[in-house]
C-alpha cells in the first residue's frame, strides 16, 4: 500500500476517475493534482505519490536473496497497488519472473489506463504473470511454487488490514503458509505503515533471521519493512 499518513494537500481537489464494485467492497480511482489514489470503502489505501517504501520492500528482498548464490531470482508480490513493487523487481538483471497476486479486477484494469504510468507497461513483460486471486488462497494452494523473495504489500499492515481475513496472512499459519514457498536462499518482505510489535516477534519465532528496515515518510511515523529469512520447522 501507500504511506498510510496523508501528504495529500490539504484544499486540493480530488476527481472520481471510476468507481467499481471491488471483491471487498467499492473501490475508488480519483485523480488529485496529477497524482492518482485509490480509495476502498472510504478508507484511503495508496497513491502515486512516491512509493519509496514499496520499491524498498522489493529491493531489500532481492538483496537479501542475492547474498546466496543462485540463478536469477523467482518472486512473489502480493498486491499490485500501484505497481511501484512490480516495477521495482523488473529494474535488474537479477529477477527471471515475478509472479503478482491482486484479487481486485479493477486495480488491474487500471493497469492499462490511468495508472499505466506508474506501472511502465510491466504488465506486458514476459516475465510477469498476474494471478486474480486472493493471496491467503494462492500461498495456501498446492503447487504455488517456490520463490526467492515472496513480497507481501496488500494491507497497510499486520495491524491494519484491508479486509478481516487478511489477519490470517499475519498469523502464525499464514507465516507457515509463506515460510513453505521460500527457497533455501528465500527471503519474505512484509510492507507495514508502522512499527507492529506483536508481528514482528511472531516472525522472530518462526524465522532464524529477521531485519527491521523503518522508512522515513513526510508526514507521521516511518513505514516499516520487515525482512525474514532461515524458517524454523512449523510447530506440530
Amino acid at each position: 500500500m501507500g504511506s498510510a499518513a496523508d501528504t495529500r494537500g490539504e484544499h486540493a481537489t480530488a476527481t472520481v476517475v471510476e468507481r467499481a464494485a471491488g471483491l471487498g467492497g467499492e473501490l475508488v480511482l480519483r485523480r488529485v493534482d496529477g497524482d492518482y489514489e485509490i480509495i476502498s470503502n472510504g478508507v484511503f489505501l495508496m497513491d502515486t505519490r512516491n512509493g519509496e517504501s514499496e520499491r524498498l520492500l522489493v529491493r531489500a528482498a532481492l538483496d537479501a536473496a542475492a547474498a546466496r548464490p543462485g540463478a536469477p531470482a523467482r518472486v512473489l508480490i502480493g498486491g499490485l497497488g500501484v505497481g511501484f513493487s512490480l516495477t521495482e523487481a523488473l529494474t535488474g538483471d537479477d529477477v527471471a519472473h515475478v509472479t503478482v497476486v491482486e484479487r481486485e479486477p479493477a486495480v488491474i484494469a487500471w493497469h492499462a489506463t490511468a495508472l499505466r504510468p506508474w506501472s511502465r507497461d510491466a504488465l506486458r513483460d514476459p516475465r510477469v504473470t498476474v494471478e486474480r486471486a486472493d493471496l491467503l488462497d494462492y500461498v495456501t494452494a498446492p503447487g504455488a511454487g517456490r520463490f526467492d523473495a515472496v513480497c507481501l504489500d496488500i494491507d497497510n499492515g499486520p495491524d491494519w488490514t484491508v479486509t478481516p481475513g487478511n489477519a490470517r496472512l499475519y498469523a502464525a499459519t499464514g507465516l507457515d503458509a509463506l515460510a513453505a514457498l521460500l527457497t533455501p536462499r528465500g527471503v519474505l518482505a512484509v510492507w507495514s505503515a508502522g512499527a507492529a510489535p506483536a508481528f514482528e516477534a511472531l516472525l522472530r519465532g518462526r524465522f532464524g533471521s529477521v531485519r527491521v528496515r523503518p522508512v522515513p515518510v513526510p508526514r507521521g511515523e516511518p513505514d516499516v519493512v520487515y525482512l525474514a529469512r532461515d524458517p524454523r520447522a512449523a510447530a506440530g
